[in-house]
């Protein structure tokens, strides 16, 4: 069997194909560092309080509602040593954060009004506290288990926390 060696026609066309490749290559390349992924928007549901009708001459001021203050304090070791609501000491065993979230109830009144989804809860907690406590606070405060159905009840959607200060740091 005899094979043809045709080396004119094969060179030109193995040139021809790779510079194609390359500038397919380069075009791929800049596209893809040329592009701008953009985000989608966020669906942000915020519902905005009507607009007061004032009478003329009469400055509206809007209510608001301080924070409910609740602040945990803690040994050098991280222990909780005083749970404080307002100015009502609950103490530091386990049923103080029953107490707490007593103490919630009694302000909110009634749980899903709109005067509890107003509401917020301002937790102040030492700085050495162990994470524990400050997770029951936080689930005392926002809230219950209902012992009838065993769904949970909302108290409070709202809750911040003050910045912690180091032990002998001072408050600005």
């Amino acid at each position: 069997m005899r094979f043809r060696n045709n080396s004119s026609g094969s060179g030109k066309s193995d040139q021809q194909f790779t510079s194609m490749i390359d500038v397919v290559f380069l075009l791929l390349v800049f596209f893809m560092l040329t592009l701008k992924i953009v985000e989608p928007e966020g669906d942000f549901t915020v519902h905005m309080p009507p607009a007061p009708t004032p009478s003329p001459g009469l400055v509206v001021q809007p209510k608001v509602i301080p924070p409910i203050k609740v602040r945990l304090q803690a040994d050098e070791d991280g222990r909780l040593v005083m749970i404080t609501f307002g100015q009502t000491r609950l103490g530091n065993d386990e049923a103080a954060f029953d107490r707490l979230n007593n103490q919630i109830l009694k302000v909110i009144g009634r749980p899903g009004t709109d005067f509890a989804k107003d509401l917020e809860v301002e937790i102040d907690a030492d700085f050495q506290l162990q994470h524990e406590y400050l997770v029951k606070a936080v689930s005392a405060c926002s809230g219950r288990r209902d012992p009838a159905t065993g769904s949970i009840v909302r108290y409070i959607e709202k809750i911040r926390f003050t910045q912690s200060k180091r032990p002998g740091e001072k408050s600005t």
